[in-house]
């Protein structure tokens, strides 16, 4: 159930429209969309082009493009939109974005969640991205602070967390920095288990096993996204407290997530994609941070490991699955 929003996104970027706004009358767009799996939150991101006149089979195609945990066909796909010659690249992940730069200065691209966009190269700055390049930036310093925080709070004697995530993304690589930077202000240790592709996950789990354990803590992209049910059902079933970067990872069996709310950012970006089809320049749009944040508790998860969440916290959360 619903327990209260944090901050409501404004600004006219996000403004649903009353009449679509598609340009160009007869012009069909072709938009490349890479990523690793397809995820319901993504295709959120057509139904909002939908409201703003951008309808698939009508005046867009979408070339979709899966790579299905195996991040060396990023290049392979982005080279093949260039000979397409895509109007526009949507992807999700930064692999999938650096692969796409690599591979064209004029095509524009759109990355709706990029992590620390400025640390791993994909832009000049926030404001002024200054390439082919822009969409929404997760800056994940405080966000880590906030989740080991809320790990506290559910288990007052944290002090090993194990640490999942994906080192094969270089977005990551500044996460897990500041993750340590956030646990060593908690007083508690951090445990590094990498992943790089599908066959790492039961590796991972293995090493994890072994290790006496306090907490999960997930550092979120989208190879991780398309392991979330396991990676839940794995924290389950060793009875570990579980932080996630977002709700549908909670209603896949973890614990609790705090984050951005993903339909929001990817309603900016639908809004970016619209401005750079009318003719906008991406080095010209500033990379967009998000504003709205929600905290989803899943009580059902806590019952099974044997944890009582704080009354406290649950009055908090805006969401507590029951």
């Amino acid at each position: 159930m619903r327990r209260r929003e944090f901050i409501t996104l404004v600004g006219g970027a996000l403004a649903r429209p009353v009449t679509a706004r598609a340009q160009h009358p007869g012009k069909t767009w072709r938009i490349a969309f890479i990523t690793h799996v397809p995820q319901i939150i993504y295709e959120s991101l057509f139904d909002d082009l939908r409201e703003l006149g951008y309808v698939e089979g009508q005046n867009i195609i979408v070339e979709r493009r899966y790579a299905e945990g195996t991040p060396e066909r990023f290049q392979e796909f982005a080279a093949e939109m260039v000979r397409l010659k895509a109007d526009l690249i949507i992807t999700t992940t930064t692999p999938a974005a650096l692969a796409a730069k690599n591979a064209t200065t004029t095509i524009p691209i759109v990355i709706p969640t990029a992590i620390d966009p400025v640390g791993t190269g994909l832009i000049a700055s926030l404001a002024h991205p200054g390439s082919n390049i822009t969409g929404g930036a997760i800056l994940t310093g405080e966000l880590a602070a906030k989740r080991l925080e809320l790990l506290k709070q559910v288990v007052p004697s944290l002090s090993r967390i194990a640490v999942l995530w994906n080192s094969a993304n270089p977005a990551n690589a500044l996460a897990w920095r500041e993750t340590q930077d956030a646990a060593s202000a908690l007083g508690v240790t951090l445990q590094s288990h990498e992943v790089k592709g599908p066959k790492d996950f039961e590796v991972a789990f293995a090493r994890m096993t072994k290790e006496r354990l306090d907490a999960l803590f997930v550092l979120d992209d989208a190879l991780i996204i398309q392991y979330r049910k396991e990676i839940a059902d794995f924290a389950m079933q060793k009875r570990l407290p579980s932080v996630f970067a977002a709700k549908d990872r909670v209603e896949a069996g973890g614990l609790m997530s705090y984050g951005p709310r993903y339909s929001e950012m990817m309603r900016r970006a639908a809004s970016l994609v619209d401005k750079i089809l009318r003719g906008a320049e991406p080095a010209n749009l500033p990379m967009e941070q998000p504003t709205t944040f929600e905290l989803v508790i899943n009580l059902r998860t806590a019952r099974a490991i044997g944890l009582e969440v704080p009354a406290t916290l649950l009055a908090r959360a805006d969401e507590v699955i029951e």
